[in-house]
């Protein structure tokens, strides 16, 4: 069995029945009083954030997880379809699961996904994407890069705030953690 010890960030727990992420951990000693540690944790059916208190050297139950690298082949409904491309084996992933994520996805892009057991836990998509812009108002003659921003779709359906600069059919590279416009990729 594994301790309080043993947390470090991107754990998988069963906390309370459910499957939770540790997003954060810190130890602390208050004084004279017992040590303990604070844990922020996700839980990964829900996606939603919490923290918890454990004593020090309390026991907890930590779940290793089957990692699989899959390709993204499309939308069908409220399903994401990725395929392991050695098997061709096809697997839905639902919207709840990959949430935000889903935004940047386009066919053919590698993930990562985390299974327990035959239960998809956890999807990974890279940080970086570079994405063409399908819609935005056009740029004008004098806008520069420190001008401001406008909003723009991207070919996934993502909507992001991006320079004047930016034209429709500009590829560009997209933070998927922050959903922020990072640069336009040259061709």
């Amino acid at each position: 069995m594994a301790t309080t010890a043993d947390l470090y960030n991107g754990a998988v727990l069963r906390y309370e029945g459910e499957l939770c992420e540790v997003l954060e951990n810190t130890h602390r000693t208050p004084g004279n009083l017992r040590a303990f540690y604070q844990v922020k944790m996700r839980n990964l059916r829900t996606g939603k954030s919490f923290e918890q208190r454990f004593r020090s050297g309390e026991e907890l139950v930590f779940i290793s997880l089957e990692t699989k690298k899959l390709q993204y082949l499309y939308h069908d409904g409220s399903d994401y379809i990725f395929m392991d491309s050695s098997t061709y084996e096809q697997f839905p992933v639902s919207e709840v699961v990959l949430g935000e994520k889903a935004n940047f996805l386009k066919e053919g892009d590698a993930v990562s996904i985390d299974f327990n057991g035959h239960d998809i836990v956890r999807v990974d998509i890279p940080m970086f994407v570079e994405l063409k812009v399908v819609q935005t108002e056009p740029g004008i003659r004098g806008d520069t890069a420190t001008g401001g921003t406008k909003p723009a779709e991207l070919e996934s359906g993502a909507k992001v705030q991006v320079p004047f600069f930016v034209n429709i059919g500009d590829v560009i590279k997209v933070d998927t953690r922050t959903s922020q416009y990072l640069e336009r990729v040259k061709n």
